[in-house]
């Protein structure tokens, strides 16, 4: 299964037209929670607009693949479980978010193993494809933990600033 999530508050007709229409080629494979706020209605997947906690936990854990915004929360989720995630941007000048923090966010992931960047619309099924067709990344899981370096990295910043 695949799993698309657009996040709970803000609509991105955009993305969910996007993989609706890639959907109708794989029937029953993409289920999605698209929030109730947009205008766009998918007619080739299954699809809630709001979903709890734990059902949301339940289809990230029965996905092979995750679509989503390029929202942190989404891409940590991905990360912590183990699965590819398809991420395209919200972007500033189409009012679908304030400014293009999803866009640099993106740039700052591509390439990144089991985070794969459609720009825009027209990529999303060239992407998607060839997530599908391609060996699986070498993922791991994301620890629930600080590495050792990034806590040393802290603390000697933390050490440098009460020095002053």
């Amino acid at each position: 299964m695949i799993f698309l999530t657009i996040g709970s508050h803000e609509p991105f007709d955009r993305l969910v037209r996007a993989v609706d229409e890639w959907a109708a080629r794989y029937p029953g494979w993409v289920f999605g929670q698209i929030t109730d706020a947009g205008d766009y209605r998918p007619r080739n997947m299954e699809w809630v607009g709001h979903m709890g906690s734990q059902d949301y936990a339940d289809r990230v854990a029965a996905s092979g693949l995750l679509i989503a915004h390029a929202g942190m929360g989404s891409i940590i989720t991905a990360l912590s479980a183990g699965k590819p995630i398809v991420i395209m941007p919200r972007r500033g000048h189409l009012q679908e978010t304030r400014n293009d923090h999803q866009w640099a966010t993106a740039e700052r992931l591509r390439g990144r193993p089991g985070i794969h960047v459609a720009a825009d619309e027209a990529a999303l099924p060239k992407v998607l494809e060839q997530v599908l067709h391609s060996p699986t990344d070498s993922l791991g899981t994301l620890s629930p933990h600080a590495s050792p370096a990034l806590l040393e990295a802290v603390a000697g910043f933390v050490r440098a600033q009460a020095a002053r």
